[in-house]
């Protein structure tokens, strides 16, 4: 399996049989001999299992045999890498196509699937149910993939909002709060000290003046059966 950075092969190694006929005293006699390429380093294999496009390559081939029989090993990864680079340099190209492919595909599960269902609706029952239920995952798996194509397409707009967070001490006042409009009216000038904006209420004219400490006159004396 080649398969690493770009340009480096690496040898996918795997061991197969070969039966081998030999005579034995006037008899044949079949022998299986194993052969086995040389091993690579553990640190070799390691890296090769955590490339992405590697065990993507290696996926394709095994899921691909009965379509198109051997792929080479080589030739996918170095599709799959050019993909790759176009993706990060902003070409989504081949993303969109590989997802309306597989929409159009589960589509074409889906219809096969309910047709099936209908099929056996009439007598089998539990296996309409069935085909019934795996038509309609294929259904939803098909939706879901045309959204994240939308989304693709047409990336939502996030509308972040500022978050004023403090990281030093915080007062906090558990009394009960005024509002503004309360303040607004406590501080507004009272009707009966004041006529107008600016105004003082005329206190009338000025009274005549009394003098200090002005003497007292005895009082009579009264006859209190008298003035009763």
């Amino acid at each position: 399996m080649p398969l690493c950075s770009s340009g480096t092969k690496v040898v996918y190694h795997s061991s197969r049989e070969r039966t081998v006929t030999r005579q034995n005293g006037g008899r044949q006699m079949s022998t299986t001999a194993s052969e086995s390429k040389k091993t690579l380093p553990p640190e070799h294999m390691a890296q090769m299992a955590l490339n992405p496009c590697v065990t993507a390559a290696a996926t394709v081939i095994a899921f691909s045999k009965r379509s198109f029989g051997e792929v080479d090993i080589q030739t996918t990864y170095e599709a799959l890498q050019k993909e790759a680079k176009k993706v990060r340099a902003g070409d989504l190209g081949g993303v969109e196509d590989m997802l309306v492919a597989q929409a159009s595909a589960l589509n074409s599960i889906f219809l096969d699937l309910a047709s099936r269902a209908q099929v056996n609706m009439g007598e089998y029952i539990n296996a309409a149910d069935r085909y019934m239920k795996l038509a309609l995952k294929a259904q939803g798996q098909c939706r879901a993939t045309l959204e994240t194509l939308a989304a693709v397409k047409n990336p939502p707009l996030v509308v972040a909002k500022q978050a004023n967070i403090s990281t030093g001490p915080q007062q906090v006042n558990n009394g009960v709060a005024h509002s503004a409009r309360a303040e607004e009216k406590s501080n507004q000038p009272s009707g009966l000290l004041e006529a107008g904006s600016g105004e003082r209420l005329d206190s009338g004219t000025t009274g005549a003046a009394i003098g200090g400490n002005p003497a007292l006159e005895p009082v009579g004396a009264l006859n209190g059966a008298a003035h009763h």
